[in-house]
């Protein structure tokens, strides 16, 4: 008993003196983690209201990964959009269906980290919002909490309202998605331009004001006739962030990998390659492949 009680007072002896002269591992404050560098001005929701109605256009752009989206955050992008594209881009898959919501978590958690400026959006994927407002509810929830984005965006409009509405109601900023919605291609069977019919159009005009009113922020408009952007833009109060939409809406958004010129086997009309990676990559690679076969790599400035 007396070694027990001796034990038990060395062990609280040691802890006392461990605390005191802090030789236990303490991790960084969470606020210099999530705090922005000093100087930079984070963009917000709001942020992008005031630029529509001072008719400043929004830059936006897909990111996947921390290395990318670091630098896509350092050029002074807007918003970074984590989609569902990564289905494609990163995973090879035809559609965007495929992608599960752990994956999208794990996207969005390392884009996160890189971020700095951007207001970060991120797909909800199929199956993870359709017909279930809760489950909606509970797929952007854990988003939110997981990967530490900013706001989750859905396509469709009056077939997803109620999901819409109840994931405001946890304070959870939405981005509407009207015109083409890739993850409804196998109910389209094209990816040809929507809405050009008086029908189709009409309810893409009512979807867009159903979603302003429910509370959205922002509404992605895809591939659609230049005319029928421009009345959206118009008639709502909200920034209209367009791919394949003209000119005329409050914002652009493109693929990054398209962007870049890594990914050159889907050649919309509305892409705008400002490099061509792909052979730059290819060029290097082999350049790799020759230096190493002839012995030229590594050399004597490169070796220990």
């Amino acid at each position: 008993m007396f070694v027990l009680s001796l034990f038990l007072t060395i062990s609280d002896a040691c802890f006392s003196l461990l605390l005191h002269q802090k030789w236990y591992y303490q991790p960084p404050p969470l606020s210099n983690l999530m705090a922005p560098q000093q100087g930079i001005t984070k963009v917000t929701t709001n942020t992008l209201q005031k630029m529509k109605l001072e008719g400043e256009k929004i830059a936006m752009l897909t990111s996947y990964d921390y290395s990318l989206a670091k630098l896509v955050d350092m050029a002074g992008i807007d918003v970074i959009l984590v989609g569902d594209s990564a289905s494609n881009v990163m995973a090879g898959h035809e559609t965007t269906v495929p992608i599960t919501l752990d994956q999208m978590i794990y996207h969005a958690t390392s884009v996160v980290k890189a971020a700095q400026r951007s207001l970060i959006v991120v797909d909800l994927p199929f199956g993870s919002y359709q017909g279930d407002s809760k489950e909606a509810l509970n797929s952007s929830v854990r988003i939110m909490k997981e990967s530490g984005a900013h706001s989750v965006k859905l396509e469709g409009g009056s077939e997803v309202i109620d999901s819409v509405k109840r994931i405001l109601t946890a304070g959870i900023p939405v981005m509407g998605h009207l015109g083409l919605t890739p993850q409804s291609i196998y109910k389209f069977g094209t990816y040809t331009v929507r809405a050009r019919e008086e029908k189709e159009a009409q309810k893409l005009l009512e979807d867009a004001r159903l979603l302003e009113e429910a509370g959205c922020f922002s509404i992605v408009l895809e591939k659609i006739p230049t005319e029928l952007a421009t009345k959206v833009t118009e008639q709502i109060n909200i920034p209209t962030i367009g791919i394949g939409a003209g000119p005329n809406v409050d914002g652009q958004v493109l693929v990054l990998h398209d962007l870049l010129g890594i990914t050159m086997d889907f050649n919309p009309r509305f892409i705008r390659r400002y490099l061509d990676l792909h052979k730059d990559i290819d060029k290097a690679i082999k350049s790799y492949i020759k230096d190493v076969r002839g012995g030229n790599f590594p050399s004597d400035a490169e070796s220990y």
